[in-house]
C-alpha cells in the first residue's frame, strides 16, 4: 500500500477517541507523523501507543484547547518533535444541547469555545510558521508543498438541528473560516476544507441512558442521544446505519491527502445518503 502522507506532520485534536483517533490510526499507517491531543491524558497515550505498535510515530500532547495558551504549545510541539507542520484536522469538541429559550449563556459561550474560538486560535497559532515556510518554498521550489487545514463540522451546521443553536451556529462559523482561510492562504498552496458529520457511532452519539457523563465548565453534561430518537434518527439514514469512526476518518484522509491538492474551501457532507 502507497503511504501517502509520508513525511507530513499532522496534529488531530480530539484524537484520543472515536473519529479524531481513527484518523489518527489512519493518518500514521499513511506515513504521517502525528501529534495526538486530547483533553484526556489517558486516551491519547492510548492512542500513542496503538500507532507506535504498528509502527507509526506519534506523540501525546494533552490538554484543553479551549485554554488560550494550549494552541501555542500544540504547535511548538508539533515543530519541536518532528521538524514541520502540514496537516491540522479541527476535530475536539462535545454538544451540550437545550431548547434557545432554555440555553444558558455557559451552554452557549462553552460549545463556542471549544468549536469555533478553538480552532481559530490554532490555526492562527500555526500561521506564521505556515505562511514563512510556503514563502523560503516558493523562494528556493518556485512552488510551496501543499499543506492542508480540515475543520470538522456537521450536518447541524450545514442544515439546523433542533435543540442545537449553540452547537449549529458554531458549526456553521468553522466552514465559513475555511471558506476565507481558503481564499487568503491559497496563494500559499494551502488547502482548507470541511467534513460535515451526520451520525457517526460514537460516545458522543450513542444512547444517552448509558448514562456517561462529562464534566466541562463547571457542569456535568449528559453525552450520548435518547434511546428512542436515535432509533428514529437511524430510520432515516437511506443506508440505515449510522457511519463508523473509520468511514468518517477516510472523509477527512481524503483532505489530507494529495488527491486533494486542487481542492479548497469545500464541505463534504458524510451522511449515508441524508
Amino acid at each position: 500500500m502507497s503511504r501517502l502522507l509520508e513525511g507530513k506532520v499532522a496534529i488531530i485534536t480530539g484524537s484520543g477517541r472515536g473519529i479524531g483517533r481513527a484518523s489518527a490510526e489512519l493518518f500514521a499507517r499513511h506515513g504521517a507523523r502525528v501529534v495526538v491531543s486530547d483533553i484526556d491524558p489517558a486516551p491519547a497515550e492510548e492512542a500513542v501507543a496503538a500507532i507506535r505498535s504498528a509502527g507509526g510515530e506519534a506523540v501525546s500532547v494533552a490538554g484543553d484547547v479551549t485554554d488560550s495558551a494550549f494552541p501555542d504549545l500544540l504547535v511548538k510541539s508539533a515543530i519541536e518533535r518532528f521538524g514541520g507542520l502540514d496537516i491540522i484536522v479541527n476535530n475536539a469538541g462535545y454538544t451540550w444541547d437545550a431548547v434557545i429559550h432554555k440555553m444558558t449563556d455557559k451552554q452557549w459561550e462553552a460549545i463556542l469555545a471549544v468549536h469555533l474560538t478553538a480552532p481559530f486560535r490554532i490555526i492562527r497559532a500555526a500561521s506564521t510558521f505556515l505562511r514563512e515556510t510556503a514563502k523560503k518554498e516558493q523562494q528556493s521550489l518556485g512552488r510551496a508543498r501543499a499543506r492542508k487545514i480540515i475543520n470538522i463540522s456537521s450536518t447541524s451546521g450545514t442544515r439546523g438541528n433542533a435543540g442545537q443553536a449553540n452547537y449549529s451556529s458554531v458549526k456553521a462559523g468553522v466552514i465559513g473560516m475555511a471558506k476565507t482561510l481558503a481564499k487568503e492562504w491559497g496563494q500559499f498552496n494551502i488547502q482548507v476544507n470541511v467534513v460535515a458529520f451526520g451520525r457517526i457511532d460514537t460516545r458522543l452519539t450513542q444512547a444517552k441512558e448509558k448514562g456517561e457523563t462529562i464534566n466541562r465548565e463547571e457542569a456535568e453534561i449528559a453525552i450520548g442521544i435518547p434511546e428512542e430518537r436515535l432509533a428514529q434518527t437511524t430510520s432515516m439514514i437511506p443506508m440505515g446505519r449510522p457511519g463508523t469512526p473509520e468511514e468518517a476518518a477516510g472523509a477527512i484522509f481524503f483532505f489530507a491527502s494529495p488527491f486533494s491538492d486542487y481542492v479548497s474551501g469545500q464541505v463534504l457532507e458524510v451522511t449515508g445518503g441524508l
